[in-house]
């Protein structure tokens, strides 16, 4: 009787709906499976995440889907036929985020505290629903971490001869091949992406070399940056010949000068994502900052009136008394640049850079990736793509919103392809066979 009674509850009672995502827990570059199960056959469905930043700002994205003869649908399997993506796109709800309707202008979603995760709320939803997705309630939901850092890496706060930084060292005994990562023109100090080298098994050195909106605080010359890649390559648990230079935009710069100019270190190679070679001889940053600016009409506005910047540096000087002298450079160098940077011209000077290298028979230590649809800040994977964003000013202080280039779905995709091939460039002129990785 009680086996009659319970296949009658069976037709009563739907079977619910289930959506779960594998790995829930992994690092940011790693991908993830989403599964949702027991939907009716050919129905439907909107994938749905949402993200509450730690600006409380909520970004979102969506793709709509259908369900297959089994009932379910899978992002690594099936295509979206809509919403802030479309095609079989496995990682969608995560590069196609954007701030929610209503929300702040020129936001940037970046992570500030690397000890704790990224939480992902991943939503199915009946129907094809574009918006007002948080006054519904879903069919299933689930949550996702994304990590920065990974089990065992530590994070070690450095005050030492004058620097300021985070020092972030994998799990393992050790010695470890190390890395001093920079950061651009926004100043301030941005842990997120060395949290995410020192998963991979470098300790990598986050530096602050001047405070957000601080022209003042921007009088650094060479030999801060020299003292600051001698911390790390001077610390017991670093490898202190397998010692290169990471940097972005300002922190590109800086890595090319440095490489080419200082006679007191030897980085072991270095990686350059949307950088150029324009830095006056003897100058430090403000001296820098200051001949930039002396081109400051070249600026214009889009039909946004958002600003451009990257004209500024264009034409490329012929003056060598205003621009490093890349030949002295003696190691292995990767540039890493989008063909729609509107911030500055890094594809024209990459060209130059080939060009003085060549000259100068350097140009086997040059590596160029340029990828077509890509702006100026190529992030670890599957971070949003952010066109323009808001930014204070150096000079003045006063916040403008900066255009960096780039369409989402082809910055994404450079963001994945150049990550891995930053990560086998590492590999191959820092890391001996044996060194350990961090694991989720």
């Amino acid at each position: 009787m009680d086996s009659i009674r319970m296949s009658t509850m069976s037709v009563h009672h739907a079977v619910p709906t289930l959506l779960s995502v594998v790995p829930s827990r992994a690092l940011v570059d790693e991908t993830f499976k989403v599964l949702v199960q027991n939907l009716p056959p050919g129905s439907p469905v909107t994938l749905h995440s949402l993200h509450l930043s730690e600006d409380e700002d909520f970004w979102e994205a969506f793709g709509h889907y259908v369900s297959d003869h089994r009932g379910t649908v899978s992002l690594s399997e099936d295509l979206s036929f809509g919403g802030t993506y479309s095609g079989k796109e496995a990682m969608g709800l995560l590069w196609s985020m954007r701030p929610v309707p209503g929300s702040r202008k020129g936001l940037r979603l970046r992570k500030i505290n690397v000890c704790t995760p990224q939480l992902v709320h991943i939503s199915a939803y009946s129907g094809h629903v574009t918006e007002g997705f948080r006054q519904r309630t879903p069919l299933a939901s689930a949550m996702t971490e994304r990590w920065y850092i990974g089990p065992g890496v530590r994070r070690i706060e450095i005050r030492d001869r004058g620097v300021r930084g985070t020092l972030f060292i994998p799990p393992g005994p050790g010695p470890f091949p190390g890395l001093l990562d920079m950061w651009g023109g926004g100043g301030g100090l941005l842990e997120y992406r060395s949290a995410l080298l020192a998963s991979h098994g470098y300790a990598s050195f986050a530096l602050e070399y001047f405070t957000t909106g601080e022209l003042k605080t921007a009088d650094r010359e060479l030999n801060y940056f020299e003292t600051a890649f001698n911390i790390v390559s001077e610390h017991p648990q670093v490898i202190p010949d397998r010692v290169g230079i990471f940097g972005l935009s300002l922190g590109s710069i800086v890595t090319i000068n440095l490489t080419a100019e200082s006679s007191v270190i030897e980085p072991r190679c270095c990686v350059c994502i949307s950088g150029n070679h324009f830095y006056p001889h003897g100058a430090d940053l403000k001296g820098l900052y200051l001949l930039m600016f002396a081109d400051a009409h070249k600026i214009r506005v889009d039909e946004n009136n958002h600003e451009v910047w990257r004209d500024m540096c264009l034409p490329i000087t012929d003056d060598p008394l205003r621009k490093v002298d890349v030949g002295k450079i003696n190691c292995p160098m990767l540039l890493v640049n989008g063909l729609d940077d509107q911030n500055l011209a890094t594809v024209d000077c990459a060209e130059d850079m080939a060009h003085m290298m060549r000259a100068a028979g350097k140009e086997h230590l040059l590596t160029r990736l340029e990828y077509p649809g890509t702006g100026h800040l190529i992030e670890p994977p599957y971070a949003p793509h952010s066109r323009a964003t808001l930014f204070k000013k150096l000079n003045t202080k006063e916040k403008a919103i900066l255009v960096w280039g780039g369409q989402t779905k082809p910055h994404s995709d450079a963001q994945e392809d150049s990550w891995k091939k930053i990560l086998a460039f590492l590999q191959q002129n820092l890391f001996s066979s044996d060194t350990p990785r961090a694991k989720m």
